[in-house]
C-alpha cells in the first residue's frame, strides 16, 4: 500500500477557467471522492495523476456531469455548474474524451466527427470543423469513409480527441488517452495535447504514463484515496522523490 503523500500548498496564478472546491462523490455506499479541489487556467495543461482506483476518472466524470456531486462546488468560467445536467455543460465549453474512446465502431470516421457536434446547430460550421479536423489529423482524412472500429488503437484515439474538439470546447478533458495504443503513438498523443493547449483550449489530463504526462503538464495534482495530497508544476513533481518512489518505482 502506498504511503500517504503530504500536502503542498500552491497553485497556478492565472485566472481559473475551471475551479473545483471540496468535491465529494459516492458510488452507493462507497465514498469515491472525499475532498478534491483543483483549478485549470485558460489554455493550461493540468494533469491529475495517481494510482488506479483513487478517483481520477471519477473527478473528470463529476466535472462533466456524469457522476453527481454529493458536496462541493464546480465553477466553470466563474459560474456554478454542479447542478447542471451533463448535456447542458457541453455547450458551455466542456468536452470529455472518456477512457476507452467510446467511438461508434460501425460508423464512419466522418460520422463520428459529426456526432461530436451533437449540441450544435450551425451546419456550415460543423462541416468546416470536420474539414479542419481532417487538416489537423491527416490520418483521419485518409480514413474518412472507413468504419471507426477497423482502425488501429492509435488512430482511434486521434479520432476520439478530434471528436471531442468538434464541440468547440474551452476545456478538453482526456481520460487515459494512451490506453490501449502502441508506444509509438503515445508521444504523438502528447504532441497533440500540447498543440491543443497552444491554440487556447485548456486540457485536464488523466494519464497513467507519468513520465510523459508530467513532462508536458503546466501544473499537476496527485490524488490518493479520493483526496488531493500533492500539487506542483509537472517538472517539479517529476523530480519529487515522494512521487518517484510512490509511482515511478525509483
Amino acid at each position: 500500500m502506498t504511503a500517504p503523500l503530504s500536502w503542498r500548498a500552491g497553485g497556478t496564478a492565472d485566472a481559473a477557467l475551471l475551479e473545483v472546491n471540496g468535491l465529494r462523490v459516492r458510488y452507493g455506499d462507497v465514498l469515491a471522492l472525499s475532498d478534491v479541489s483543483l483549478r485549470v487556467p485558460e489554455g493550461g495543461i493540468v494533469a491529475l495523476v495517481g494510482g488506479n482506483g483513487n478517483g481520477k476518472s471519477t473527478t473528470l466524470r463529476a466535472v462533466a456531469g456524469l457522476n453527481p456531486a454529493e458536496a462541493g462546488e464546480i465553477l466553470f468560467r466563474g459560474q456554478p455548474i454542479e447542478a447542471l445536467a451533463a448535456h447542458r455543460r457541453v455547450p458551455l465549453g466542456l468536452s470529455l474524451v472518456p477512457e476507452g474512446r467510446r467511438l461508434f465502431p460501425r460508423l464512419s470516421v466522418r460520422r463520428n466527427l459529426e456526432l461530436g457536434a451533437f449540441t450544435r446547430t450551425d451546419t456550415a460550421g460543423i462541416a468546416d470543423d470536420v474539414d479542419r479536423m481532417f487538416t489537423d489529423f491527416p490520418i483521419l482524412a485518409e480514413r474518412a469513409a472507413q468504419a471507426a472500429g477497423t482502425m488501429s488503437g492509435g488512430e482511434q484515439q486521434m479520432l476520439a480527441i478530434a471528436r471531442g474538439l468538434m464541440a468547440r470546447p474551452r476545456l478538453l478533458m482526456l481520460d487515459e488517452p494512451s490506453w490501449g495504443i502502441a508506444p509509438k503513438f503515445v508521444s504523438r498523443v502528447m504532441d497533440v495535447i500540447q498543440q491543443i493547449a497552444a491554440r487556447g483550449v485548456a486540457v485536464l489530463l488523466v494519464e497513467q504514463n507519468l513520465h510523459k504526462t508530467l513532462a508536458i503538464a503546466h501544473h499537476a495534482y496527485v490524488i490518493q484515496t479520493g483526496r488531493i495530497v500533492l500539487e506542483g508544476s509537472g517538472p517539479e513533481l517529476l523530480r519529487d522523490e515522494r512521487v518517484r518512489q510512490a509511482y515511478l518505482g525509483v
